[in-house]
């Protein structure tokens, strides 16, 4: 059996199926970890929805921001916003059924050697508080008061972790850890204003992976959402959002030992200088 890591597949179907078929990936065989951000901004969000969740238990995916985004328009009853491609899934017939499978995804994932979200961790929080701050999450995002959850989890505060913090804005961060962050100050403050790589950032930031003294720092992470940073491995961990959706390449990671790389090129989809 082969364990593939996969990044940001934003409705690129047809770029996600070709990369399955280079990789000869069988269903029946292997099993795929998907990083978030299925949906959004590609062409066909609905067929990638449907087709991820048809693989059942061969596929584990992530929630990533677009993926929340989704869920929140379809709850909250909200128009879609002027850049997302996301009509076809929110005309569908089988839409409440995707949205519900959908809100049934993890956060964070953790299986032998390696672990999995779609943004970022900060430096306060260790394996514990991580699988602690995935599971409160997932169950309000789940539980029966679901709606409010979505319609309160925006906004950028608090941007610190504290241990006394009310519940809703624990919540509130975890989901912005978990899939918006990208850059952190040396004390864990978050920030949500940076998008370039490594290197045009404000000298008081780091990317969050590079905090000294981070407290997540002996887990194999692989995370994806930061598609300027492209293909990266250092710290303990492996970038794997290579900017299909800009015409950049899609990536799936062989996992193991020695883990190993496939990607494929692709056909820019939307401008980045548009975003």
């Amino acid at each position: 059996m082969a364990v593939y890591a996969i990044g940001d597949i934003q409705g690129c179907y047809d770029e996600f199926r070709r990369l399955l078929d280079q990789i000869a990936f069988d269903p029946g065989r292997d099993r795929l970890w998907l990083a978030g951000d299925l949906v959004n901004r590609g062409p066909k969000s609905l067929e990638t929805l449907r087709f991820v969740k048809g693989l059942g238990e061969s596929a584990i995916t992530v929630l990533g921001n677009h993926d929340l985004h989704l869920i929140a328009t379809v709850v909250s009853l909200s128009k879609a916003g002027k850049k997302d491609t996301l009509g076809a899934v929110l005309r569908a017939e089988d839409c409440d059924e995707l949205i519900h499978w959908l809100r049934h995804q993890r956060l964070f994932y953790r299986d032998g050697d390696y672990c999995m979200l779609h943004a970022g961790l900060p430096p306060q929080w260790d394996l514990a508080t991580t699988e602690q701050m995935a599971r409160e999450t997932e169950q309000a995002m789940q539980g029966g008061d679901y709606e409010r959850f979505f319609r309160s989890m925006y906004g950028n505060k608090p941007l610190l972790w504290r241990d006394d913090l009310p519940k809703n804005e624990k919540l509130r961060f975890a989901v912005n850890c978990f899939t918006r962050l990208r850059y952190c100050t040396l004390a864990g403050e978050l920030d949500f204003g940076q998008k370039g790589a490594p290197g045009t950032q404000p000298a008081h930031l780091l990317p969050w992976f590079q905090v000294p003294g981070r407290k997540s720092r002996d887990l194999r992470i692989i995370f994806g959402h930061w598609s300027t940073l492209g293909y990266y491995e250092g710290y303990n961990c492996y970038s794997i959002d290579t900017g299909c959706l800009w015409g950049g390449q899609l990536t799936a990671l062989r996992l193991g030992e020695m883990p190993q790389r496939f990607s494929i090129d692709c056909h820019p989809v939307q401008d980045p200088l548009a975003f």
